[in-house]
C-alpha cells in the first residue's frame, strides 16, 4: 500500500472520530435547552460569560462575539492578558476565574465553562462560585465521563473522546449551532 493511501485511511479514521463525536449521541434537546437559557438571559437583560483555557478560551472568544453580534445575546469572555495575569498573581491561577466572576458577574447571568478534560481547577472553582451565587452554569467537557466539571452545571455537554481537537471542535460546533438556532438560519449576512 502506498504512503498516500495510508494517509487517506488515517484521515478517514480521523474524520470518523468527528462524526462519532457530533452524531454519536443526540444532544438536540440539550441544545434547544441551551438556546432557551440564552434567550431567558437576553429577555432578563442579563449576559452570558464564556470562559476556557487555551483552545477553549479561543472558542469562548469566538462564540462570545458571534452570540453578541449575530444572535443579539450579550456575551463576554475573560481573555485579556492583563486581567488573567493580575488575578492569577493576586489570587493564584486556580482562583483567577472565580475572582473574575466575583467582580464581573451579575445576578441572573449565565456562565458557560469550556474545558476539554473537565479537570482544570480554575474552571471547577469558577463553577462552584457561580453555583453558590445562583448563576446558571453550563459546562462543555470531554475525556473522562466522570470529570469534576461535568458534575457542576445545570446543563452539561460531554464529548466522548480523548482527542483534544475533536473535543474542542465539537464544543465549538455545538455552541455555534445554538447561535444559529437563535438566529433561525445557518446562512445570513455578516454585517
Amino acid at each position: 500500500m502506498t504512503e498516500a493511501m495510508d494517509e487517506r485511511e488515517w484521515l478517514e479514521a480521523y474524520f470518523e472520530r468527528y462524526r462519532q463525536a457530533i452524531y454519536g449521541v443526540d444532544v438536540s434537546s440539550d441544545l434547544v435547552r441551551l438556546k432557551e437559557i440564552f434567550l431567558a438571559a437576553r429577555r432578563g437583560g442579563r449576559k452570558a460569560i464564556l470562559a476556557g483555557n487555551g483552545g477553549s478560551a479561543a472558542i469562548a472568544s469566538h462564540c462570545s462575539v458571534d452570540f453578541t453580534k449575530n444572535a443579539g445575546v450579550r456575551c463576554v469572555n475573560f481573555n485579556e492578558a492583563d486581567l488573567i495575569t493580575c488575578f492569577a498573581n493576586d489570587y493564584g491561577y486556580e482562583r483567577w476565574l472565580e475572582k473574575a466572576l466575583d467582580f464581573y458577574a451579575d445576578d441572573g447571568d449565565v456562565v458557560i465553562l469550556i474545558s476539554s478534560s473537565g479537570q482544570s481547577a480554575n474552571m471547577c472553582r469558577a463553577a462552584e462560585c457561580a453555583g453558590r451565587r445562583g448563576l446558571t452554569v453550563v459546562t462543555f467537557t470531554g475525556f473522562d465521563e466522570t470529570n469534576p466539571l461535568r458534575k457542576l452545571g445545570v446543563l452539561n455537554f460531554w464529548v466522548d473522546s480523548r482527542a483534544y481537537n475533536v473535543v474542542e471542535m465539537t464544543h465549538q460546533i455545538w455552541l455555534l449551532a445554538v447561535c444559529d438556532l437563535i438566529i433561525g438560519s445557518a446562512e445570513y449576512s455578516a454585517s
